[in-house]
């Protein structure tokens, strides 16, 4: 196979993708040679102790203990990994401590809304972790523990994870847009012993202090013996009762000098992440240690092909992906620092003043920065596209060799017009990166892969281990049609369990109830079935390409897929259609068929500012459906609202807003906590009032 080759800094010698890197690795120290990405991904999906131990060894991943397998119960959910093996999450990040330092690399840059930036060198990360962790044992802490914090994208929250992880506390974050609810309602399931806290954030060009919100916590969380805060807004402000993250990072004395993260079980509880159904309480994930070590490696080296120490001209890499700590994207930026890489952070807006949106600011930051991949949502590069930016406005991107993706399906005409601008920019050739997984498994499915053709509107490839078929009705395997997306085989870093659920009942309902042990097949063929426990069901609706047409598509959530007349579509079909109109910045539709009922289905539409809906432009947006998909998906009444309503990560909220118009409380199907924009849900409640009075 011809070796892709990626242009990196002018003058630099051109990078050999770290994929293949592993495989030329796997030909000399296994003998392995796959004639192609299929095969080496069958390989790894078939094989999963014979790639799982190529993992461990390609990244040198040290344990002071043998393990006695690799994967010693082939069972969903309760596979055993790795037994007998010890690790470190944040052993693994401080190794890269000294060959990073040396080589002038940083280990964060970070940028807010404001302008201002700093950088924490690779010594001194390891310096203010250890200083937060011997804090923390200080305060009784002990291997097991829940550290909980409220705070930002910032350097801070990193130095504060690290330190929970290196003496076996278990992590747990909510970003500062929350409101006390939400966070209660995740904290209380947890009881954390500390929390780290912030005093406010700056967000969309105004300051939100959180004083009042941190004494809320404080009051109605008893569990907290300490709280660390953290001045983001005012550097002399103090609260009463609270140690100050400065005098905390300030000890630097010789345990700080000697502190060495501790060894614990591959299995060991590292962080607590929260999937928020539509009704009940957040589900509390519980990952683990070794699980993500292995997991985020092979995601951020292999498919994102973010360098890493173990390729000397990589040193130079600098990975930025947006998000806030309450996204899942959060955490596979810190995977990044797992490689050695320097991370590049930016708290605050992407567009930064809502009264006048820039959405140059990120491109900017990226240019002066010097990141090599740049990731978003997919919403992000949407709103960069319909305002129209140019490069020149943005200075000199020519380092960026590679944009990531996520959050929703990209528009094929939205990656278009990404890989036209960066060829404006001086990058012709530029690779996207567009990846779909999730918060449960704090992974992804579907993901790139540098080698392999790129084509607008799929993503080009299942990723190694991740066993990932579409499935029909009858739970069989197709190609080239739109199914269930099920993950047939365990990935090391599926949940351990979710917290509390001592019988594990909620576990199985969540991820395992639809498709029962005995059900399908495994990858490779062969009706041979799951004998050892359930499969996986993600969810989303995927289409998986055969090899005449490579690369798959995400149609969006299962449950919110449109089905007209016995005809299925996925939602992000119909948004591509509809929003490549330029009189429309955003879409929601929604299928309200429900038991036998005849199907209604609205198109809420958000216009551009001077645009009227008025005739002309609902004729427009039925022809564009029209032409684009079929007639059977024109919608029954087009409705002009104010704003689409999204989650904290950008997502439509389709699901709870087909369930509000079908009749249920609104209380009952959303939470405003959760959400990026609660304040327009009120039009949804008087617009489906009106509509159930006829």
């Amino acid at each position: 196979m011809e070796t892709h080759h990626h242009p990196s800094a002018r003058g630099a010698a051109p990078r050999t993708a770290q994929i293949r890197r592993y495989q030329d690795w796997l030909q000399a120290r296994h003998g392995l040679r796959f004639d192609d990405y299929d095969a080496l991904w069958r390989w790894s999906v078939t094989e999963l102790d014979a790639f799982w131990q190529s993992i461990w060894e390609y990244f040198d991943i040290q344990s002071p203990t043998p393990h006695g397998a690799v994967l010693a119960s082939n069972v969903m959910p309760g596979a055993q990994w790795f037994p007998g093996a010890q690790v470190n999450y944040a052993r693994q990040v401080l190794r890269h401590v000294d060959a990073a330092h040396v080589a002038g690399q940083p280990a964060l840059i970070a940028r807010n809304e404001r302008g201002e930036q700093r950088e924490l060198t690779w010594p001194e990360l390891r310096r203010q972790v250890a200083a937060v962790a011997l804090h923390l044992q200080d305060q009784g802490v002990q291997p097991g523990d829940r550290v909980a914090a409220y705070l930002p994208n910032i350097p801070e929250t990193i130095v504060a994870f690290l330190a929970c992880a290196s003496i076996g506390a278990v992590w747990s974050v909510c970003a500062p847009d929350m409101g006390t609810s939400a966070v209660l309602d995740r904290f209380r399931q947890i009881a954390p012993k500390v929390l780290f806290a912030v005093d406010g954030v700056v967000h969309g060009g105004r300051e939100h202090d959180r004083s009042a919100v941190l004494q809320q916590l404080r009051e109605q969380l008893p569990s907290v013996q300490q709280v660390v805060l953290v001045s983001n807004l005012d550097a002399s402000k103090t609260i009463a009762g609270c140690a100050s993250w400065d005098s905390v990072t300030a000890r630097n004395d010789a345990h700080v000098a000697q502190f060495e993260p501790r060894w614990l079980p591959f299995d060991h509880p590292l962080w607590i992440v929260y999937s928020s159904g539509t009704t009940g309480l957040p589900k509390p994930i519980v990952h683990g240690h070794g699980g993500m070590v292995l997991v985020q490696l092979q995601l951020g080296v292999l498919h994102n092909d973010v360098g890493c120490s173990y390729a000397p001209e990589s040193l130079g890499e600098r990975f930025h992906w947006y998000s806030s700590t309450g996204w899942i994207m959060w955490n596979a930026q810190v995977g990044g620092l797992l490689g050695g890489v320097t991370c590049v952070l930016f708290d605050g807006s992407p567009a930064g003043s809502r009264e006048q949106p820039d959405w140059t600011l990120l491109w900017r930051m990226a240019a002066e920065t010097g990141v090599t991949l740049f990731g978003a949502g997919a919403a992000f590069y949407a709103n960069c596209m319909k305002a129209g930016i140019t490069p020149a406005q943005c200075g000199d991107l020519s380092r960026i060799r590679a944009l990531g993706s996520t959050g929703s399906p990209l528009p094929a005409e939205v990656q278009q017009w990404g890989t036209d601008f960066m060829a404006a920019a001086g990058v012709p050739r530029v690779w996207w990166c567009n990846i779909s997984g999730g918060t449960d498994f704090a992974g992804a499915f579907i993901g790139g892969n540098p080698e392999l053709p790129q084509m607008p509107g799929r993503m080009q490839c299942r990723m190694l281990g991740a066993a990932v078929e579409a499935w029909d009705e009858a739970g069989h395997p197709v190609l080239d049609a739109v199914g269930e997306l099920v993950c047939t085989q365990p990935i090391p870093s599926m949940p351990l369990y979710l917290w509390g659920d001592d019988d594990g009942a909620r576990y199985q309902a969540s991820y395992f109830a639809s498709y029962p042990p005995g059900h399908g097949r495994r990858p490779g063929g062969g009706d041979s079935g799951a004998p050892a426990g359930s499969v996986w069901r993600h969810g989303d609706w995927i289409a998986i390409g055969s090899p005449e047409q490579p690369g798959c598509v995400i149609y969006g959530r299962s449950d919110a897929t449109i089905n007209r007349h016995g005809l299925r579509m996925g939602t992000s079909e119909i948004y591509s259609a509809v929003e490549a109109l330029p009189e429309v910045l955003d879409s929601l539709v929604v299928d309200l068929e429900y038991l036998g009922r005849e199907s209604f289905m609205p198109l809420f539409v958000v216009l551009r500012p001077g645009c009227v809906l008025d005739e002309a432009l609902q004729g427009r947006i039925r022809a564009a459906i029209r032409s684009a998909l079929s007639p059977r998906f024109v919608p029954d009444a087009i409705v002009q609202v104010a704003e689409v309503p999204r989650t904290l990560s950008g997502k439509k909220q389709e699901l709870p807003i087909k369930k509000l118009l079908l009749g249920q409380p609104l209380e009952q199907v959303v939470n405003r906590e959760t959400m990026a924009n609660p304040g327009c849900l009120d039009w949804y409640v008087a617009w489906a009032a009106q509509r159930a009075q006829g």
